[in-house]
């Protein structure tokens, strides 16, 4: 094999001509002289297109690529503009890296995949480079693997709820495919201005053939999905409706907690054992511990008020539990059975409760009809948290946007030098 091939399989690079390889000893570094071969010569870095000579740019300029064993490596070659016909004046693209970036492409996929499975220091002590560079990396690779791929064509059931991202209420709008299960579009903020960019990059044909579409009770996700999404149906998430009924049980359960206290800053026994008893009552009755269910049956002997809550939060949860097993119809008459002890029970947090399920009646029908529900979404967010954690946070929302579309949108690139990406959701 020749040492032209030779060099080429070991820098990663295709369609490109190695013409001379040296070692720098001042720096300890590889430098290979390269240029495009002639079926990739003069062309526009951002669009393909191939356009007439322009001038000579800024001269040569170097790409960081793969390190070769324990020596960093550079590729070195020209960097002339071309006149595209389109963008104008642009610097010539390169078949060894994207337009703009200052490392190669194997480079580039090596961070991505990295960052997906790793911490982003770890990532930036193996591959060195700076703490910036990976999150700048990970929204090129992102960006560049959504180009030319039509991801919503086939795009029918959604699902949309909002993450916390970082403190100071920093939010993310994430947007859920029920059906590949894919992560499908994320933005910073959690507002219809938000909401409408993505159903505008979707566009009006594919909007209208949206059919449904599963989120909280929002007012600001509803209005939206009423405005853009005509032929859809709205679910609301049976998870977020519980987590309404758990909210009134701990209100009923904190008001209860402040009459046995008697008073700012005092404390009794009894008020002790209220406070310890969120668990016993936020948690399923078949969960329960010995002691937990002890705690409960305390709470009914000697707060019957609070016991009667919490009776009214099991039974919205068996509502949908009913509805998950496939029994529909005794799904909706338990819905509506609830909804009039609710409104009856003299509880003004489970009266109020009633109101806000009366309001998203028909959202909640829809998701006992459909099997709607924001589960799959909850466990994207869930995801998002940890590799937010594993990141040790991003400055910059887009490389988080872009970091959750290579490992939850099925994006990831595989290693250099590997065919297929092994890639968990």
């Amino acid at each position: 094999m020749r040492s032209a091939r030779v060099w080429q399989r070991l820098l990663g690079v295709e369609r490109t001509v190695v013409e001379q390889v040296e070692f720098d000893t001042e720096t300890d570094t590889l430098v290979a002289h390269v240029r495009p071969r002639a079926g990739a010569w003069q062309r526009c870095g951002r669009c393909g297109r191939r356009g007439s000579w322009y001038d000579r740019g800024d001269g040569r300029r170097r790409w960081r690529t793969l390190d070769l064993g324990v020596v960093q490596a550079w590729l070195e070659g020209d960097a002339p503009r071309v006149d595209c016909p389109v963008h104008g004046p642009t610097v010539m693209g390169v078949p060894w890296a994207r337009h703009g970036a200052g490392h190669t492409y194997v480079f580039d996929d090596q961070v991505a995949w990295l960052a997906v499975r790793t911490s982003k220091t770890a990532v930036e002590a193996l591959m060195r480079i700076a703490w910036r560079t990976v999150g700048a990396i990970v929204a090129r690779v992102a960006a560049d693997a959504q180009v030319g791929v039509d991801r919503w064509a086939s795009l029918r059931r959604i699902g949309i709820d909002e993450i916390s991202y970082k403190r100071g209420h920093k939010y993310l709008t994430v947007v859920v495919d029920h059906d590949t299960g894919y992560l499908i579009w994320a933005g910073p903020g959690r507002d219809k201005k938000t909401l409408r960019r993505f159903f505008t990059a979707l566009g009006t044909e594919r909007c209208e053939q949206i059919t449904h579409v599963s989120a909280d009770g929002a007012d600001w996700i509803a209005d939206v999905v009423a405005e853009r999404c005509p032929n859809a149906v709205r679910g609301a998430d049976p998870f977020h409706v519980v987590a309404w009924a758990t909210e009134a049980l701990d209100q009923v359960r904190r008001d209860a907690w402040n009459a046995a206290r008697g008073g700012k800053g005092r404390s009794t026994e009894e008020s002790k054992a209220l406070k310890k008893a969120r668990w016993a009552l936020w948690k399923k009755p078949e969960d329960l511990t010995e002691a937990q269910q002890a705690k409960l049956n305390w709470i009914a002997r000697t707060h019957p008020r609070v016991h009667r809550a919490w009776a009214l939060k099991e039974g919205l949860r068996m509502v949908f539990t009913l509805a998950r097993q496939g029994v529909k119809s005794a799904a909706k008459h338990a819905l509506h059975r609830w909804l009039s002890w609710a409104r009856r029970c003299r509880i003004p947090a489970f009266v109020d409760l009633a109101r806000r399920v009366g309001a998203h009646l028909d959202a909640i029908h829809v998701s006992i009809d459909h099997d709607l529900s924001n589960g799959l979404i909850e466990s994207v967010n869930t995801k998002l948290r940890l590799l937010t954690r594993m990141a040790f946070g991003y400055a910059d929302p887009h490389a988080l946007i872009g970091l959750g579309m290579l490992a939850l949108g099925g994006l990831c690139p595989p290693l250099p030098g590997r065919t297929t990406t092994a890639l968990t959701r």
